[in-house]
């Protein structure tokens, strides 16, 4: 059995490299990485997608699998090399030594037991000998310890009664469960809006500060490397290309890599207007939200009054006595003939919902939609609202937007096919000329989606929602899963779209910064209801809504201008 050297660092990785065979030969997926983790540090590691964060984390874990081939280099354990240890004693190092959170809390929990089952099930495989009822209680002390409001309540709930941030804290408690000394947390909040995001941040770096826990944070997202490591490891194809203290990396990075990393991170502008300019202003203001002097024609969407609801699921709403619940309550905003509008809000706040009501796939009820025009019914789904079609949709995941089994040709080409008006439509070569106008090679048309990294997909799916000629675009969360450089190029080809073909847009997103930068006017939704409503220049500048500065005082104050 493996002892730990009380002198030597929770972790030491040294010259690791990884390789993966494959069919068209070996990758070194991992080349000569080297680092140390000591007690009480975050370590934040940071590039983007395939640099080999992830797969550095598994290593350390003991999951990479068996195709991987470690051809050199040694992780060290408290001074014991991993690689010298039995399967066994691997198995006893995870949960009592090393812990992960993985960045998906939703496949991260049983949806079939409760969460007090899922922790106690955890804590009994680490420690078979503990009764059941000292169990339980390290149970109930974990959930409090993660911040989970009344433990005992929420002992016996099962994952889809919480919310998201509570999910991520039960993972976290889950691994907790064994009082590791070292913890993996692979992006655990990327899934996350950002005050949710700040909130599981902050209980990640007050549970280091308690119980001197060493904590490895892997990320693509630098304001989360800002919010809480003491020290960063920059990556870029499977090499370590810059590592230092993170005041002094964000303040004076060396690698030109980094330096592009930081400054393609968005930042929001806050700077106030003098009491002098605040006439002009509020006139600028309206002239954005109503058209006044630069479309003469009205807006092209009008939504007054809009509201949705679902069925309670309950027993008592089965017998016809409970009450319906809102997701959206009396929305009412206007888009303008070449404007951009941004709804942004925490997770659950109707957001998305506005959305897909917007573009036809789901019902409900309005006291006036009116598109360019046109009076259109929002109760009705499909093509007999009148907006199926007229307003295109852009999802977050661009995975699950593409068919696995067309190829980008076939993909594009039947959206040519539901949508053309005249045989000019109908022509390839609409498809090829807005695939190159979008910055992809035209030798992408014969690849499948998994073929394409992620911006391409999502570039795939822009493409698509152009090819329908819509009349407005929604984008929802479009940039949310992807690295920052690769998320500054897709704004800046919506923004092109938009300027180009004269298209409207609705940008949702969680990301205030992203938002300020595409967009000219901003709904602030929470609970299914608009909180703020106004110009970007007001709401990010003027706007003194509490709620509003709530959302803008969680985003990190290093990238806040």
């Amino acid at each position: 059995m493996t002892t730990k050297d009380s002198d030597a660092p929770p972790l030491d990785v040294r010259n690791l490299t990884l390789r993966h065979p494959g069919a068209s030969g070996t990758t070194t997926i991992v080349r000569d990485v080297s680092f140390t983790l000591e007690h009480g540090e975050v370590l934040g590691i940071i590039g983007e997608s395939g640099a080999g964060k992830s797969t550095i984390g598994n290593a350390v874990i003991g999951l990479v699998g068996a195709g991987f081939e470690q051809s050199s280099g040694t992780i060290r354990v408290h001074g014991t090399a991993i690689e010298a240890i039995t399967a066994e004693e691997h198995r006893a190092l995870r949960g009592r030594t090393i812990a992960s959170i993985f960045q998906d809390h939703t496949s991260s929990l049983d949806p079939l037991m409760t969460v007090g089952a899922q922790l106690s099930e955890t804590i009994s495989t680490i420690f078979p000998d503990l009764p059941r009822a000292s169990v339980r209680q390290r149970a109930l002390e974990l959930l409090q310890r993660v911040g989970i409001p009344d433990p005992g309540r929420r002992y016996h709930s099962y994952p889809h009664q919480l919310s998201g941030g509570q999910r991520q804290r039960i993972v976290i408690a889950i691994a907790l469960a064994g009082s590791p000394s070292i913890i993996v947390a692979d992006e655990p909040t990327s899934a996350l809006d950002a005050t949710v995001q700040k909130q599981i941040l902050q209980v990640l770096r007050k549970l280091v500060e308690e119980t001197g826990l060493s904590l490895i944070l892997i990320t693509h997202d630098m304001s989360v490397i800002a919010e809480i490591a003491d020290r960063v490891l920059v990556m870029k194809d499977g090499e370590a290309i810059e590592q230092n203290a993170t005041t002094l990396l964000l303040d004076n990075p060396q690698s030109a890599y980094t330096q592009s990393l930081l400054s393609a991170v968005p930042r929001l502008r806050l700077s106030r207007l003098r009491p002098d300019e605040n006439g002009q202003a509020a006139s600028d203001d309206e002239a954005v939200l109503h058209n006044k002097a630069s479309d003469p024609e009205g807006p092209i969407l009008v939504v007054e009054n809009l509201s949705k609801t679902f069925g309670n699921q309950s027993f008592q709403a089965w017998i016809g006595k409970g009450p319906a619940t809102f997701t959206l309550r009396d929305v009412s905003f206007r888009l303008r003939r070449g404007g951009v509008l941004g709804i942004v809000g925490e997770s659950g706040s109707g957001k998305s919902t506005i959305g897909r009501i917007l573009a036809g796939l789901e019902t409900g009820n309005a006291d006036r939609v009116e598109l360019a025009g046109r009076t259109c019914d929002v109760a009705r789904r499909g093509s007999g609202g009148g907006l199926l079609g007229r307003i295109q949709m852009v999802f977050q995941d661009p995975s699950s937007s593409l068919n696995p089994r067309l190829t980008v040709a076939e993909t594009l080409m039947e959206c040519v096919r539901f949508t053309a008006r005249t045989e000019h439509d109908r022509h390839p070569s609409r498809v090829t000329d807005t695939v190159e106008r979008l910055g992809l090679s035209k030798v992408l048309l014969s690849r499948y989606p998994h073929q394409l990294s992620g911006g391409q997909k999502q570039r795939v799916c822009i493409a698509r929602a152009l090819l329908a000629g819509p009349e407005i675009m929604i984008a929802d969360e479009p940039t949310s899963a992807l690295d920052v450089s690769v998320q500054a190029e897709i704004l800046s080809l919506l923004k092109q779209a938009v300027s180009e073909r004269n298209l409207s847009m609705i940008f949702i997103s969680h990301d205030l910064a992203v938002v300020q930068d595409i967009c000219d006017a901003v709904c602030v939704m929470k609970d299914g209801r608009i909180e703020d409503y106004g110009a970007s220049d007001f709401i990010f500048g003027r706007s003194d809504n509490p709620y509003t500065r709530h959302l803008i005082d969680a985003r990190p104050k290093i990238f806040t201008l």
